[in-house]
C-alpha cells in the first residue's frame, strides 16, 4: 500500500468478498426498513437493494462485472432457494391436484398473456431488442427468470429488476 488513501479502496473494489458483503449489508438494511414498516410493499426490501447497490457502483466508478464476480454466490443460491419452494408446495399436494386443471389452464393463459403483453408494449415503445429480451422472462421467480434471459441472450440485470417490479 502507497501512502494514497484512495489505494485501500483500489484494493478492496477489486476483491470478489467485498461485493458479496456491499450486496449482504445492503440487502439487511433494506430488510429491517421493510420490517420497521411492517412489510408495507413500497418498502420491498429486493427492490430497494438493486437500486442502492445500482447507485453505490455507479458513485464509486464499479462495472457490473466486477461487481457480479464477488455477488455471484448470491444468484448461485437463487436455483436452490427456488426449489426449495417446492417442500411447501409438496405438503400442499392434495389440495393442488383437486385443483389441477383450473390451475393449469390459468398457469397457460397467464404465462401466454404475461409474455406477449410485454414483448407487444417494449415493441411499441420502440425499446431495443435487449430490452425487449429481457423483458420477457419477467413473470417467473427471479433466479428462473436470469437463467431463461441469459439463454436468450438478454440482459440478466434487467430481467432481475423486472422480475422484482412484477412481483
Amino acid at each position: 500500500m502507497s501512502g494514497n488513501p484512495f489505494s485501500l479502496w483500489v484494493y478492496l473494489s477489486q476483491t470478489p468478498l467485498l461485493w458479496l458483503t456491499v450486496t449482504l449489508v445492503v440487502y439487511a438494511i433494506a430488510d429491517a426498513a421493510s420490517l420497521a414498516t411492517h412489510r408495507n410493499p413500497l418498502m420491498n426490501p429486493v427492490l430497494h437493494s438493486i437500486w442502492i447497490v445500482g447507485l453505490f457502483l455507479h458513485l464509486t466508478g464499479t462495472s457490473y462485472t466486477t461487481y457480479f464476480s464477488g455477488a455471484q454466490f448470491v444468484h448461485f443460491l437463487l436455483g436452490p432457494a427456488t426449489v426449495a419452494l417446492a417442500v411447501p408446495l409438496y405438503e400442499s399436494r392434495k389440495t393442488v391436484m383437486s385443483a389441477i386443471v383450473p390451475m393449469l389452464m390459468a398457469l397457460v393463459v397467464g404465462c401466454i398473456t404475461a409474455i406477449v403483453s410485454v414483448v407487444l408494449f417494449a415493441e411499441a415503445a420502440g425499446l431495443p431488442r435487449e430490452i425487449v429480451l429481457s423483458l420477457a422472462p419477467k413473470s417467473v421467480t427471479a433466479g428462473v427468470a436470469m437463467g431463461i434471459s441469459e439463454t436468450l441472450g438478454a440482459n440478466p440485470a434487467i430481467t432481475a429488476v423486472a422480475t422484482v417490479l412484477t412481483g
